[in-house]
């Protein structure tokens, strides 16, 4: 991205009414970018933002992060997304440099770094075909190295060589299923009294639902299209998802940020969501799952368009429900 494109977004974004804001800086590796590419951000934000509350999320590979690095994202409050899967064997089963050798040494040195100086780490792994089979190594290595902020990633793709078939490295629904299950019991075990002392990012946006609240999660809202994607070239997208030409809503450089949130086809995007198979529509835990993410249900094999994970989600929901009604009903006594 360049530094003109950089300031744009930047200055459009703060253009929009409210008073907090959130940049997440994903990539490729944005590190990439260079320390000095940060700086400019906040640079600009200062700049732009007078008078707001500003976050910066940051997802990272964490390969490039140096202590100057470290000191500048505490500094700053960037909230990380760190990738990594769990013990070496199960990170370097398929994280790999260039040269075939696996990142997990390296990234585990990033992620002491960047909690010695301050800086809030969330864990992100991918639950492949592989880790699917580690939820509980998983839980307590990311535990046990001080990342009690977790994040849990389905990983479902296609294969190149034939769209027709997952590639292998994908999870299947009822391996993810178990994994939730076996997760949540890992979780509700480690509670103090009723309050968590893990953070799992699906398990507390499940739980905004069962209070009545919005999740924080957009695959749990019954709509989505609330943000949008800004390209290195300024050209703008729905969805981190859907970075294809039927859902290029224009370019920053030639269009108002603003115009394109609000546009008829930023619309059609977010209720796109909501047109739920049968199957969806009278299913128990509607309320708590709204069919998942758009992208799984699209590209499912199902002629209905469940999404690929609905097995993975009933089997949860059938074995979670009862505490998580009973944790939502602790907490609205308590309020």
């Amino acid at each position: 991205m360049s530094i003109d494109t950089l300031e744009e977004t930047i200055k459009q974004v703060m253009q929009q009414s409210g008073a907090y804001v959130t940049f997440g800086w994903q990539g490729g590796e944005p590190t990439l970018m260079g320390l000095d590419f940060f700086k400019k951000v906040i640079e600009f934000q200062k700049k732009y933002g007078d008078g707001k509350t500003i976050g910066n999320g940051l997802q990272t590979n964490g390969i490039l992060i140096d202590n100057d690095w470290a000191k500048f994202l505490s500094e700053y409050n960037f909230l990380i997304g760190l990738s990594i899967d769990g013990p070496e064997h199960i990170h370097d089963h398929y994280r790999k440099t260039k040269s075939q050798k696996g990142s997990w040494k390296k990234v585990l040195s990033t992620s002491q770094r960047l909690l010695e100086h301050g800086v809030e780490v969330n864990a992100l792994t991918v639950v492949n075909d592989y880790s699917v089979k580690y939820p509980e190594e998983i839980y307590n290595f990311h535990k046990s190295i001080g990342l009690t902020y977790q994040q849990y990633i389905p990983c479902v793709e296609r294969d190149i060589s034939d769209p027709s078939l997952l590639a292998k490295y994908s999870v299947e629904p009822k391996q993810f299923g178990e994994f939730l299950c076996k997760l949540f019991d890992l979780w509700i075990n480690d509670f103090d009294g009723e309050i968590p002392s893990t953070s799992i990012r699906y398990f507390d946006s499940v739980f905004y639902n069962y209070v009545g609240m919005p999740a924080p999660e957009c695959t749990l809202l019954s709509e989505c299209g609330n943000y949008v994607v800004i390209e290195h070239t300024g050209d703008v997208y729905s969805c981190d998802f859907f970075v294809e030409p039927s859902w290029h809503l224009g370019n920053l450089h030639r269009n108002r940020i603003i115009d394109m949130l609000n546009s008829d086809r930023q619309n059609e995007f977010g209720k796109m969501k909501s047109t739920l198979p049968q199957k969806c529509k009278s299913c128990d835990y509607l309320k708590y799952c709204w069919g998942g993410c758009t992208k799984d249900r699209i590209n499912s094999n199902d002629p209905n368009k469940v999404s690929h994970f609905c097995e993975s989600y009933l089997m949860f929901f059938e074995h979670a429900d009862t505490k998580m009604k009973a944790l939502s009903d602790y907490w609205k006594r308590n309020q």
